[in-house]
């Protein structure tokens, strides 16, 4: 992990980037908990760490990523998402928006504000999602022309 990306890191758990993890955590145990929702639960956990440290990490899509469409990145995936954004997405969303208001009321907090919203749009549409580092990603936008 780069020095900046380290050092953004420590500060976003130290500004509250840990309480937003826990809700991703909580939201994989819940799931596991009810049975039904053990599909998503490998998502919340994913998505738990990344959320822990986001600094040189990026959600992109499988399709786009991969460079071709899978189960989570169809029709049945966004029939999961939907599932998804009424029984957890809307909540753990409303909790990064919330969050970001309150950081982007400081100058400091802004950088950790975008996160925050970036993370929104993630928690309302994970499935067909893949973390993966930034370095990599930029590297395939320029590969690929995207």
């Amino acid at each position: 992990m780069p020095l900046l990306s380290l050092v953004l890191n420590i500060l976003w758990v130290v500004t509250g980037g840990i309480w937003m993890a826990l809700g991703w955590l909580i939201a994989g145990v819940v799931m596991i908990i009810t049975i039904i929702g053990i599909p998503w639960a490998r998502s919340a956990f994913t998505i738990a760490w990344y959320t822990l440290l986001p600094f040189g990490q990026e959600a992109v899509r499988r399709d786009a990523y991969g460079g071709r469409e899978d189960m989570g990145t169809g029709a049945l995936g966004a029939l999961g998402n939907i599932v998804w954004f009424v029984f957890a997405g809307w909540w753990l969303a409303l909790g990064h928006l919330i969050t970001a208001v309150g950081l982007a009321l400081t100058l400091i907090g802004i950088p950790f504000a975008w996160a925050h919203l970036k993370l929104a749009g993630l928690a309302l549409w994970p499935i067909g999602m893949e973390i993966v580092p930034a370095d990599e990603a930029s590297a395939r936008r320029r590969a690929f022309g995207r």
